[in-house]
């Protein structure tokens, strides 16, 4: 399997198969993708969350469904800088403003502030995407600063989410299938130790979905899950958790691709081009040492 199918391009969530390419060491890391309107334009918006030992870290990129970056803008660290802040960009169909306030965020052990933060991206003078519960902070700030006046709601849709995961034996995770769904837990369970068969086992809110035996005669492969109603479909690469280097990560793809009209009875926001994107989530496992 040279690599796992995906809703979305390169920029978007892909996994390329584990065990062929280079072992890298495991980095704290969420990133997130949106697919948002820049007025007549359907375009992805990425959110990158890192956490390294001079604090978290952001990032966000727009670019559009072709995958030509329209803008970036890296937001350090900020253990010794500034937690709020604003960035203005110019792109070829108009102005994008980013505006983010982490001053009183709360982290859990992630990357990904909890609550007490909001991030939001403007384009001309509408709100393209607002994330985080300090939600009227952000308007009133953008009023303040641009002295004009948005709607708190946004049109944004996620369609993706790829992240670092660590464990011995079990490995977890919340997710929403698609956009207006219910946060689920996702638990994934592979005791290695002393067995000569393992078994790859997976829960969504501690009800077994799928049990994958003689695991190393199974350590790729593919299985459907329904979640909410949807078809989910259920992609693993254990290859390296077997026979690969000792700090090497499985790979995990859970992806639904809902059908336009489905999308449109969750959120009717988009054009025609959503019949394209559902929901993937790539999990990167890895085993503490």
């Amino acid at each position: 399997m040279k690599e796992f199918p995906s809703c979305f391009g390169e920029n978007g969530v892909q996994v390329a198969d584990s065990s062929s390419s280079t072992i890298r060491a495991p980095q704290n890391a969420v990133t997130c993708v949106y697919l948002c309107k820049l007025r007549d334009h359907s375009c992805f918006i990425t959110v990158s969350w890192t956490k390294t030992l001079m604090g978290q870290g952001l990032s966000v990129g727009i670019d559009d469904l072709i995958n030509h970056c329209l803008c970036k803008v890296e937001i350090k660290p900020w253990l010794f800088s500034k937690r709020k802040g604003s960035k203005n960009l110019e792109v070829q169909f108009g102005k994008v403003e980013i505006f983010w306030d982490f001053s009183f965020a709360k982290f859990g052990s992630g990357p990904e502030p909890l609550e007490g933060f909001y991030l939001a991206v403007v384009f001309n003078h509408e709100m393209v995407l607002l994330l985080g519960d300090l939600k009227n902070e952000a308007c009133k700030k953008i009023h303040n600063k641009s002295n004009f006046v948005v709607d708190s709601h946004s049109s944004a849709v996620f369609i993706g989410k790829k992240e670092h995961i660590f464990g011995k034996m079990f490995y977890g995770t919340k997710v929403k299938f698609f956009d207006k769904g219910q946060v689920h837990d996702v638990k994934i369970e592979c005791d290695l130790v002393g067995l000569n068969e393992p078994c790859l086992v997976i829960r969504i809110d501690s009800k077994t979905v799928m049990k994958v035996k003689r695991l190393k005669w199974k350590f790729r492969g593919n299985h459907t899950i329904l979640v909410d109603g949807v078809p989910v479909e259920v992609f693993w690469d254990v290859h390296n958790w077997l026979f690969g280097n000792a700090i090497g990560n499985a790979v995990f793809l859970f992806q639904t691709c809902i059908s336009t009209e489905k999308l449109w009875e969750v959120q009717s926001v988009l054009d025609s081009q959503l019949k394209d994107f559902g929901f993937s989530l790539v999990l990167y496992a890895w085993k503490n040492e």
